[in-house]
């Protein structure tokens, strides 16, 4: 990036190093082969081994399972140069800094054996099912149902809008294991899908924008998952999913404000080029005004992102913090992008161009884990 942004307080010389071969591989991965995967709406699974080989896909997961054994400062730049790189077609963070980390964090030994090398080697890819088409925000009121019998949950239900759901072949979902309670009555199965009876995909939803990012709907007629695969004790599973939502959400301004600064950069120097009435659009007042007021929302957004990600290190980041920085990032990212696509005039709206890919892809942000309302609810629950 540019010396419009200032180097981030939480990055060390290894952190560097690290963005650096992440960088270097965005660039011969990911950037040729985009166009290709939005058009087919899904991501190589080759891609996927290639990331793992790198170390990009798990790289604060324990070495002992074959993660890079490093902090959350990795998995930031994962997501950072992805936004940098101009791509949301890469489910990483719901691979690798959501559902890896249910599994580390909640998971026996052997589940951890079992499943986590496989997602840190790309041969797997992970998805986590919580949203269902009657709602998505309060997760205690999900329906999808696991009744025991014997040594195995028989799985009735439904869920959308799951990132990665169309190629999963592990996934963690939630159910009601008890359907009279609400949050008491919730646990987090883990399932196999690979020739798995009952379980069904259906279609790789068509979306306004993240084309290339898969998103499915997953159903869920008396399939049979071991007992054994309950991510610890029934019943905690709304808490376990409010103890990972905040890193969630960091991780999602993480990308958000990454994008909004990818924005500032390709306008500066769009209007940098471009001419209108004999001279460039940047010696124009009202452009000026409009990247100064830009830069300003971004430089002082990355502030608090940086923060958050400081006090996430140090194992202090609130619940409340982390809500804050999801729903300021992803704001000031949608209002970024819309006056930096303006900037470009016509050609902001065609989809060659990257301001207009950005317009499109980013508005889900303000809506995907968690919407804003809800991080302005859960924020103002603590005054």
């Amino acid at each position: 990036m540019s010396n419009l942004f200032p180097a981030k307080s939480w990055e060390t010389e290894e952190i560097a190093m690290f963005r650096e071969s992440v960088r270097r591989f965005m660039n011969d991965e990911v950037v040729p082969n985009d166009e290709r995967w939005r058009a087919q709406r899904f991501v190589d699974r080759s891609f996927w081994e290639k990331a793992g080989a790198l170390g990009a896909l798990c790289p604060s997961i324990s070495e002992e399972y074959g993660g890079g054994g490093g902090s959350f400062a990795l998995d930031a730049v994962v997501a950072e140069e992805l936004s940098y790189a101009n791509c949301t077609s890469v489910g990483h963070a719901v691979h690798g800094v959501i559902s890896a980390h249910y599994i580390q964090a909640y998971g026996t030994e052997e589940q951890k054996q079992r499943w986590l090398p496989k997602l840190c080697t790309g041969e797997w890819i992970a998805a986590i099912g919580m949203t269902e088409p009657g709602g998505g925000s309060d997760l205690q009121a999900i329906r999808t149902t696991a009744r025991r019998e014997g040594e195995y949950y028989i799985v009735n239900g439904s869920k959308i809008f799951i990132t990665n759901g169309f190629m999963c072949d592990l996934l963690v979902l939630a159910v009601k294991t008890d359907p009279g309670a609400r949050a008491k009555g919730t646990s987090l199965i883990v399932v196999e899908t690979a020739d798995l009876p009952g379980f069904n995909r259906g279609r790789n939803l068509k979306k306004i924008g993240m084309h290339g990012s898969d998103t499915a709907e997953l159903f869920f007629e008396d399939m049979k998952v071991p007992v054994v695969n309950c991510l610890g004790e029934e019943g905690v599973g709304f808490v376990q999913m409010m103890k990972q939502l905040p890193q969630e959400r960091l991780a999602v301004a993480l990308a958000a404000q990454a994008m909004m600064e990818k924005a500032i950069e390709v306008t500066v120097d769009y209007v940098k080029q471009r001419t209108a009435f004999g001279k460039p659009l940047l010696e124009f007042q009202n452009t000026r005004f409009k990247l100064a007021e830009c830069l300003t929302l971004a430089r002082t957004s990355r502030s608090f992102v940086d923060e958050c990600v400081v006090r996430h290190l140090k194992g202090e980041l609130s619940a409340s913090d982390a809500s804050m920085a999801k729903y300021c990032a992803t704001d000031n990212q949608c209002r970024v992008v819309d006056e930096c696509l303006q900037l470009h005039g016509g050609y902001g709206f065609m989809d060659e161009f990257p301001i207009g890919r950005m317009y499109a892809d980013v508005r889900i942000q303000r809506i995907y884990g968690g919407t804003n309302e809800i991080m302005k609810e859960l924020i103002a629950r603590t005054l």
